[in-house]
C-alpha cells in the first residue's frame, strides 16, 4: 500500500535492481534515514551527502499554507505561542534536565494560528521558555504582511512570554498582544474589593463568582512603561483564584470580561493542538542523536489536513480520530497484471468521507473551503 501511494509501479518490488531487495515493496531504514542523518551544512561535493532539508523553506511553507487556506484576508490573526516538554531517554545532543518538568528533555516552541501550525522549533531545555520567540514571531509576521500589509495581528501567550522586550516590539510594530501576567502582592491587593464582592456572591449562591478590574500597572524595574492590565477576581469552593493579563488592546476594542474570557482563555485550544502533535502525530519521537535530525522529525509530525477534509464532517477532527476512522480499515489488496484491486467494505460508516477525501487528493474535484 505504501509503495502504491508513493507512485511506484512495481508495488511488490520484484523488479528492484539489487537481488537482496527484490520482493520488498519499500525502502529500508538506511535509505529513509538519509534525510535525517545528512548534516545541515553538507555541500554538493560532500562525500556523504544524500538529502539536505532547507529548514528556512519549510518554515516559510508552513506560513504560506495558512495564507493559501484563507479565501480572503482575515479581520484579525491571533498567533498563539507556547513551549512544552519533549522528554528524551538517551544522550541526545542538547538535552538538559528541566526542574519544572522533572526530566531530561527538549523544550520545543510551537506557534499556531487557529489549528494551523506555523512554527515548530526544537530547542534545548536549559533556556527560558520564551527564548528566541521574538525572532520566530518576526519571521512569521513579515511573511504574513507580505500578503496582507494592513492585517491586524495579535500575540497571545501565558505569563512565560510576558517580557518587556517583546511587548515593546509589538507596540512599535503595529502588533497587539495579550499575555498572562504572574501575580504578585501588588496585583492581588488591587483586586481586594472585587475579590470580597466575589466571595459574598459565592456565599449566597455556592457557585463560582467572578469580578473583573481594568487598571494601569507598571513593574518597579522590568517594564519601561505602564500598561493595561485586566484582573480576574474569582472565588471558588477552594478559595480565592486571582488571575491577570496584560494587553495592548484598548478598552474601546474589548471590555475586561470579554478580553479575558473570550480572547485570552481561547488559547486553551492550542493546548489540544500540542497534545495532538505529541500523542497522535508522534512529535515526541526525538530519539536520534543530533538536534538537526530531531528537528526534521518534528517537521514531519506537522498535520496538514485541509485538502482532504475541507467541507466534510471531519474538517475539524483530530488526527487520532482520522487515523481510527479512516486509516485503520480492513481491506483486501490484489495485484494483477494491469491493475491493483483494493476491496473495502461498502457499508463502512465513514465511506462517504473517505471517498470525498480520495477525490480531493487525486484532484478529481476542486478544493472548496
Amino acid at each position: 500500500m505504501l509503495a502504491l501511494l508513493s507512485g511506484k509501479r512495481d508495488v511488490e518490488g520484484e523488479q528492484r535492481r539489487r537481488e537482496q531487495d527484490r520482493g520488498k515493496a519499500g525502502a529500508g531504514k538506511s535509505t529513509l534515514n538519509r534525510l535525517e542523518l545528512t548534516p545541515a551544512e553538507a555541500k554538493p561535493d560532500a562525500r556523504y551527502k544524500k538529502i539536505v532539508m532547507d529548514e528556512a523553506a519549510v518554515d516559510d511553507l508552513l506560513v504560506d499554507l495558512y495564507v493559501q487556506s484563507q479565501p480572503r484576508q482575515p479581520k484579525r490573526i491571533v498567533l498563539d505561542l507556547d513551549a512544552t516538554d519533549e522528554p528524551v531517554h538517551g544522550e541526545q545532543e542538547g538535552r538538559f534536565f528541566h526542574g519544572y518538568y522533572g526530566c531530561y528533555c527538549y523544550l520545543p516552541l510551537y506557534i499556531f494560528i487557529d489549528e494551523h501550525l506555523v512554527r515548530a522549533r526544537l530547542r534545548p531545555s536549559n533556556i527560558d521558555a520564551s527564548a528566541g520567540a521574538l525572532e520566530e514571531v518576526q519571521r512569521i509576521i513579515n511573511r504574513l504582511r507580505f500578503t496582507w500589509p494592513e492585517v491586524d495581528i495579535v500575540l497571545r501567550a501565558d505569563s512565560g512570554f510576558c517580557r518587556d522586550e517583546r511587548m515593546s516590539w509589538c507596540e512599535n510594530n503595529r502588533v497587539g498582544y495579550v499575555f498572562g501576567l504572574a501575580r504578585n502582592e501588588r496585583l492581588v491587593k488591587k483586586l481586594g474589593k472585587r475579590m470580597r464582592e466575589a466571595k459574598q456572591e459565592w456565599n449566597k449562591t455556592g457557585k463560582a463568582a467572578r469580578r473583573f478590574l481594568d487598571f494601569r500597572y507598571r513593574t518597579r524595574e522590568s517594564w519601561k512603561r505602564g500598561r493595561r492590565v485586566v484582573g480576574k477576581a474569582e472565588y471558588l469552593a477552594k478559595g480565592e483564584n486571582p488571575r491577570f493579563v496584560v494587553t495592548s488592546l484598548r478598552i474601546e476594542e474589548m471590555e475586561p470580561r470579554s478580553l479575558y474570557e473570550d480572547l485570552y482563555c481561547a488559547r486553551g485550544d492550542m493546548e489540544n493542538r500540542i497534545k495532538e502533535q505529541q500523542l497522535d502525530l508522534f512529535a515526541d519521537r526525538a530519539s536520534t542523536h543530533a538536534m538537526h535530525s530531531n528537528q526534521i522529525r518534528l517537521y514531519l509530525s506537522t498535520a496538514l489536513r485541509r485538502l482532504a477534509f475541507a467541507g466534510t464532517k471531519m474538517a475539524q477532527a483530530q488526527c487520532g480520530t482520522i487515523r481510527l476512522r479512516l486509516l485503520k480499515i480492513g481491506a483486501r489488496v490484489r495485484p494483477t497484471a494491469r491493475k491493483i484491486w483494493i476491496s473495502m467494505a461498502a457499508g463502512h460508516p465513514a465511506a462517504a468521507v473517505f471517498a470525498a477525501a480520495h477525490r480531493r487528493l487525486t484532484g478529481a474535484l476542486p478544493l472548496r473551503s
